[in-house]
């Protein structure tokens, strides 16, 4: 329950930090903080009320609700205590509620259903008016989407989906979905007659494979005696001359001092077309 547990602080944290709330002061309602007596500036004290937590259906094609086996539907009530100097008056209460309403509605990721606020009473102890007020949160959380809440840790998804969806032997991590979804990249490039050049796909390929378009794996070269590879395939940690796979893609060349047996690397020959085919 640690999640749901620290949701009041992360907000009363985040609510602290907006702009249009400078000059207000939030605190979580519990660990209890305590309050200037009496108090100097409008405090704000949230809380968690209630949580409610359900299976989520959604409706199929023939208009069916059906259930969904991962996923839930939370609705939470948060509690705000607003305290305001007698100075400023009761009025002020609403000012504040209303300011802290807008942020949490416009500027968070939170889905605000429902606002009330009760009446203002007065707190001898502080010399400040009092308005109690709740706000009803709608959320809905699945493991195959991800959060991106203003506060990352307002309900963890493990808390309402239990261990399952965390356990490595019966679901693909994020590389191996991106690998089964697209499981090779493709490209073009044209030779440039750079002797090294290398090639940034973002991951270590596998296996990757190069060719020149309409040109043999090898044929004789242009200029000098000898003959030229055009094509290359290595499987990492190993390759075929002229090219090797790096931490986030490949590299090859195009040299004339380096050469096994009369045959020189021709993978980066201009103006030549070349395509690459790389696996994850």
């Amino acid at each position: 329950m640690s999640a749901i547990s620290s949701m009041p602080a992360d907000i009363a944290q985040w609510l602290g930090e907006q702009e249009p709330l400078a000059g207000i002061a939030f605190i979580p309602e519990y660990p209890a903080v305590n309050k200037a007596v009496p108090l100097q500036q409008a405090t704000v004290a949230v809380g968690l009320e209630g949580v409610n937590i359900s299976d989520a259906f959604v409706e199929n094609g023939q208009g069916v609700l059906e259930e969904q086996e991962y996923c839930r539907t939370a609705k939470l009530r948060l509690r705000l205590g607003i305290y305001a100097p007698y100075a400023q008056g009761g009025a002020y209460c609403h000012d504040v509620f209303t300011k802290v309403t807008d942020c949490l509605t416009f500027g968070s990721d939170l889905e605000i259903t429902q606002s009330n606020a009760g009446r203002i009473s007065s707190d001898r102890d502080t010399d400040a008016f009092v308005l109690e007020c709740v706000l009803d949160v709608k959320a809905d959380f699945c493991p195959a989407v991800s959060s991106d809440l203003s506060f990352p840790s307002f309900l963890n998804k493990d808390l309402l989906c239990g261990s399952h969806i965390t356990d490595a032997q019966m679901h693909f991590s994020t590389a191996e979905k991106e690998r089964f979804n697209q499981p090779f990249v493709s490209g073009l490039y044209v030779g440039n007659d750079v002797n090294v050049r290398s090639f940034n796909l973002g991951f270590q390929p596998r296996l990757v494979q190069i060719y020149c378009n309409d040109f043999p794996p090898t044929a004789p070269l242009t200029s000098g005696s000898g003959i030229g590879a055009y094509s290359a395939t290595a499987v990492y940690p190993t390759a075929m001359m002229g090219m090797n796979v790096t931490s986030t893609g490949f590299r090859l060349a195009t040299s004339n001092g380096y050469e096994i047996r009369g045959v020189f690397p021709r993978l980066n020959e201009a103006p030549l077309a070349y395509t690459y085919i790389a696996w994850r």
